[in-house]
């Protein structure tokens, strides 16, 4: 990672939370976070001017779900990052999140120190999950694979398979490339391959597209 500062915006509607998320991030040196909401509704509105590195987001929001909050981000600025952050710990909504857009999902319980780490992880591309959900995530697009039908097994060559099922695995960039033996921007640029292939924008998107049709 460069020296740049990464922004965060944090929405969370726990006030306690919130506010310590805030003086977490901006007493750590490299990380800013200069807005935080307790609704997606007013962050929606000025999320485009802000345009953040890193967006924290709760499920269990007053108003407009964090995961509907994801799908609409999404759609202003399709290439931000967002990290789900939250006590929900259901199959259905880990996908759902993951599907809509998320890059990554932590439990709020996630030391201060590995959700930092996360943050900055998720900047650089990959998509930091709690060792538990990775391992939920992973049941649950087994299932998937098994019960869904084949179609275009041939569409991706094999090693953006490879980089695939790493992704699946929870695994960065940095952290495929060091296990192929290749340079993170050559991960980059397969994975660039990799969503024209699919049409999606996001690391989650291709994960999710891939598994329903049985391409990895």
């Amino acid at each position: 990672m460069t020296d740049k500062t990464l922004s965060v915006v944090v929405v969370e509607d726990n006030d306690s939370i919130r506010e310590g998320l805030k003086t977490l991030i901006n007493g750590t040196e490299g990380y800013r976070c200069g807005h935080v909401y307790s609704h997606c509704e007013p962050m929606l509105k000025e999320i485009e001017r802000i345009n953040p590195d890193v967006i924290l987001m709760d499920i269990g929001l007053p108003g407009m779900s964090g995961i509907e909050g994801i799908k609409e981000v999404k759609k202003k600025l399709p290439s931000v990052n967002i990290l789900v952050l939250t006590v929900y710990e259901e199959n259905e909504l880990i996908f759902e999140a993951l599907c809509a857009g998320a890059c990554g999902y932590l439990i709020k319980k996630t030391p201060p120190s590995r959700l930092l780490d996360a943050i900055k992880d998720a900047y650089e591309g990959g998509a930091p999950m709690s060792s538990h959900i990775a391992r939920k995530v992973i049941d649950l697009f087994h299932k998937i694979k098994q019960s869904a039908p084949p179609n275009q097994p041939n569409l991706l060559t094999p090693r953006e398979k490879e980089m695939l099922s790493g992704l699946v695995e929870g695994k960065s960039f940095k952290a495929i490339a060091d296990s192929l033996f290749i340079s993170v921007e050559t991960v980059r640029f397969h994975f660039r391959n990799i969503y024209k292939k699919l049409h999606v924008h996001s690391q989650s998107e291709a994960v999710a597209k891939a598994l329903k049709e049985r391409l990895i």
